[in-house]
């Protein structure tokens, strides 16, 4: 198996592809703007928006590395968790859940163009890597946050 396609594999299982835990997708099904929104009272903590957010401005500015493509979009860590304004509006909470399908889509679109040997140039498959495993971590937040509102299973 060549080293593209086992990311390839990794990418979708913690985007859409059900293995033994729930991918990203499946976490944030059927949610409505005010159930993203939510944050439990007294908590220090992020709502599903912002880490829909958070994951979004990873993935998109690594495709863009990715293409060759100059980022000037740069925010710190704190900021992209305020990529888009979080509202009450469902279809502007759609269309975030769009873009998160969309940036995916991209970045799995690149990365399927990318060759063994360009894995290695600037820790690339090590970058790849951290953002999956950071789309895992942070899917857990987001069903922990859907189980304190008591949204969760996805499947109402």
């Amino acid at each position: 198996m060549k080293r593209t396609d086992l990311l390839l594999n990794v990418l979708d299982s913690t985007f859409d592809q059900e293995s033994w835990y729930a991918p990203f997708i499946h976490a944030i099904e059927g949610l409505t703007a005010e159930e993203a929104n939510w944050k439990p009272s007294g908590e220090a903590t992020k709502s599903i928006w912002e880490n829909v957010n958070h994951l979004i401005y990873y993935k998109e500015r690594l495709a863009a590395k990715l293409e060759g493509i100059e980022w000037t979009n740069n925010l710190d860590g704190d900021e992209t968790f305020h990529l888009t304004h979080p509202s009450l509006d469902d279809h502007e909470w759609k269309v975030v859940v769009e873009r998160s399908v969309s940036a995916q889509r991209n970045l799995r679109r690149v990365l399927s163009t990318i060759s063994d040997s360009e894995l290695d140039n600037d820790s690339l498959e090590r970058k790849l890597l951290d953002i999956m495993l950071h789309d895992a971590y942070h899917t857990g937040q987001i069903i922990q946050l859907r189980k304190m509102q008591g949204s969760w299973p996805s499947k109402r």
